[in-house]
């Protein structure tokens, strides 16, 4: 168990040491969870953060049970759809991606992202329960033609490792935590309080003033 996303971040960034000071490397999080993981790695590395906007649909009766995710550009569902109304998922589509865009506009505000052409590009988020939001970041970051897409995260579910292990975008993933009981990603940090949008911001902030 993790005592805080930060405490697990700096172990996640033991196991990626071979990355440090190399220009050809960003790290990108997935908000708002991953960024406390991604500015902790950036720091340790001495490399660029960067994000990628992508969020879950949640299921109709469990909005925490993820079938699908959707970034500004494309949307991925998982085989808990079936039954699920077309209706519910174009809804879902467009709410989510109006709370991106207002996301984009405040993350970035007139900053420029960075190119990830030809670059490493390390994604990684706080822990990765089916997948699919990790999906789609892959699919949106794989449209600006990295070098090498890795996956880390602290913790994953097997079924949920097992998926990005056998994508064929993903160079590899690295992972602290497989265990055969997953129910949660909380379960597996002390304290596993939600991130603001404004604390963030700061961390992306405070990532790209060090790396300038």
């Amino acid at each position: 168990m993790f005592k805080d996303r930060i405490e697990a971040g700096n172990l996640l960034a033991e196991q990626l040491l071979s990355y440090s000071n190399n220009t050809n490397v960003v790290v990108v999080a997935v908000p708002r969870g991953g960024l406390p993981i991604g500015f902790a790695i950036s720091k340790k590395l001495n490399v660029p953060l960067e994000i990628v906007l992508s969020k879950k649909i949640g299921h109709p009766l469990n909005k925490e049970f993820a079938i699908g995710a959707v970034t500004l550009k494309n949307c991925v569902l998982s085989d808990d759809v079936a039954g699920i109304s077309k209706l519910y998922i174009d809804e879902e589509t467009i709410k989510i991606r109006k709370l991106l865009k207002e996301r984009e506009l405040a993350y970035y505000g007139k900053r420029t992202p960075v190119n990830l052409k030809n670059k490493i590009v390390i994604v990684v988020d706080d822990g990765i329960a089916t997948g699919n939001t990790l999906i789609s970041s892959i699919q949106l970051i794989h449209l600006q033609k990295p070098n090498q897409i890795i996956v880390a995260a602290p913790v994953a579910s097997k079924s949920a490792f097992n998926k990005i292990e056998k994508n064929p975008l993903v160079y590899k993933i690295i992972c602290l935590l497989n265990p055969e009981r997953f129910q949660a990603v909380g379960q597996f940090y002390q304290d596993f309080g939600q991130v603001s949008d404004s604390e963030a911001i700061k961390l992306l902030h405070n990532a790209h003033i060090k790396t300038n």
